[in-house]
C-alpha cells in the first residue's frame, strides 16, 4: 500500500511548540489535496561532494506518492543515482503569504519508474494537471517530448511535514512506516 491509500493513514502530529494555542493538526487528505493542487515543488538533493542542491519542478500526485521528471544528465538525477534521499516542497494558497497557505514537505526516496503502463497513467495526470505542454509520449521506459528524454522519479512519503498559515498557525507532522 502507498501513502495516502486506505489503510496506510499516517501517524499524526501536531507540535505544540510551533503551533497557536487553539491549533489542531491537519489531516493527511488535507496535504495531499494541497499537492494535488499545488503547481511548483522545490526538490532538493544532496551532491557527489556533500553539497545541497534544490531547484523548481513540476510533480503530480499519484498513487500515494509524488512523481517528477527530469533528463537523465541533469544534476538532479545524477544526484538521485548516487544518493536517492531526497525532499519536495510545496505550498498552497500563493507559497509566499505568511497569513495564508499550508506548506507541505514530503522527505523520501526517489525510484526511478520505468513500466509503460504507469508512465502512460503519470503522462496523462501531466496534462490534466498543467495543460497540453506537457504532454510526453511514453516509450522504453520513459517519458520523450521535442526530441528530449526524461526519466521519471516517484517518492513516496516516510515523513511529511505540514506548516499551516492563517487564523491559526500550525506544524503538523506525518509519519508513514518506517519514518523517523
Amino acid at each position: 500500500m502507498s501513502a495516502g491509500e486506505p489503510g496506510r493513514d499516517p501517524a499524526t502530529t501536531l507540535d505544540p511548540d510551533y503551533s497557536s494555542e487553539d491549533a489542531t493538526a491537519t489531516a493527511w487528505p488535507a496535504a495531499i489535496g494541497g499537492m494535488t493542487e499545488a503547481e511548483i515543488f522545490w526538490l532538493s538533493t544532496v551532491r557527489p561532494d556533500g553539497r545541497p542542491h534544490v531547484t523548481p519542478l513540476l510533480a503530480v500526485w499519484s498513487e500515494g506518492a509524488l512523481h517528477f521528471c527530469t533528463g537523465p544528465g541533469e544534476r538532479k538525477a545524477k544526484n538521485l543515482e548516487a544518493n536517492t534521499h531526497c525532499v519536495l516542497t510545496t505550498s498552497t494558497a500563493g507559497g509566499n503569504d505568511l497569513h495564508a497557505g499550508l506548506d507541505v514537505v514530503v522527505e523520501g526516496d526517489a525510484v526511478q519508474v520505468s513500466d509503460d503502463p504507469t508512465l502512460r497513467r503519470l503522462a496523462d495526470l501531466y496534462v490534466e494537471k498543467y495543460g497540453s505542454d506537457w504532454q510526453f509520449e511514453v516509450r522504453d521506459g520513459a517519458f520523450h517530448s521535442a526530441g528530449n528524454r526524461a526519466v521519471v522519479f516517484r517518492v513516496e512519503p516516510v515523513t511529511a511535514f505540514g506548516f499551516g498559515r492563517g487564523e491559526t498557525y500550525s506544524q503538523t507532522r506525518w509519519r508513514f512506516d518506517g519514518g523517523e
